[in-house]
């Protein structure tokens, strides 16, 4: 038993940490068509928006944790809203990067997605997120909130411990591209809401509240960070 384990343990660290090979083309393509179709059609969008706000309020979560706050839990929403509740000082740094990471955390996943497939880690790739996903599932404080990070979660250990190479590989960029194109339609959406008087209490509008900085500029710092990341993100995929 004692052996097995021990060859199994460097084989594990080898399949995390080695390299795998490129898809062909083909498949890049595909599968940024693929995420585009389930991100332009507003039926679909509805639906495939709640992966897009898990990652968002993550991007919360995550940089409450970093800058000290205390991350109390987290509400997914079947309307496709959340939120995150954090603890500490109602203001500075802390508050500001909180707030900011919400709509830029999907395009830059999907941008250090993006590197981590450029650089041929697809297995790092489909681990890492699974495990950012169990983490988070932790902080969840509602029933639908806990079914959707499940779903996720569970497709990516399935993808990762039961697929082949190929199903991976055309899975792992499938996720990236989504990120990278969904990234991107949030921050419309919500420059939409508030052109017709919605969406007072929007990221952007706390985030100006707490830096007098005008809501639209803080929009225009979403929507910069989304298609740079996206341009960035897509080059690394394409190979360019």
């Amino acid at each position: 038993m004692e052996s097995t384990a021990a060859l199994a343990l460097p084989d594990l660290w080898g399949r995390l940490v080695g390299t795998q090979s490129d898809p062909d083309l083909w498949v890049v393509i595909a599968t940024a068509v693929a995420a585009l179709a389930v991100v332009v059609p507003h039926s679909l969008w509805r639906l495939s928006r709640n992966a897009i706000t898990i990652a968002h309020e993550g991007g919360h979560g995550l940089v409450a944790l970093l800058t000290g706050r205390q991350l109390t839990g987290i509400r997914l929403h079947s309307d496709t809203s959340g939120l995150t509740v954090s603890r500490g000082k109602p203001h500075g740094l802390g508050m500001i990067l909180t707030a900011a990471a919400g709509y830029t955390a999907p395009p830059l996943l999907g941008l250090g997605g993006a590197a981590l497939l450029g650089a041929g880690r697809i297995t790092l790739l489909l681990w890492a997120a699974t495990a950012l996903l169990l983490a988070m599932l932790v902080m969840i404080r509602n029933a639908y909130g806990a079914l959707t990070v499940v779903l996720t979660g569970g497709a990516f250990l399935l993808v990762s411990w039961l697929a082949g190479p190929q199903v991976q590989a055309a899975f792992a960029y499938a996720v990236v591209w989504f990120l990278l194109l969904g990234g991107v339609r949030p921050a419309f959406e919500l420059q939409a809401k508030r052109s017709r008087g919605g969406a007072g209490d929007s990221d952007a509008d706390q985030l100006s509240r707490l830096t007098h900085v005008p809501a639209g500029l803080w929009l225009f710092l979403f929507h910069a960070v989304s298609l740079c990341a996206l341009l960035g993100g897509g080059r690394w995929l394409l190979g360019l």
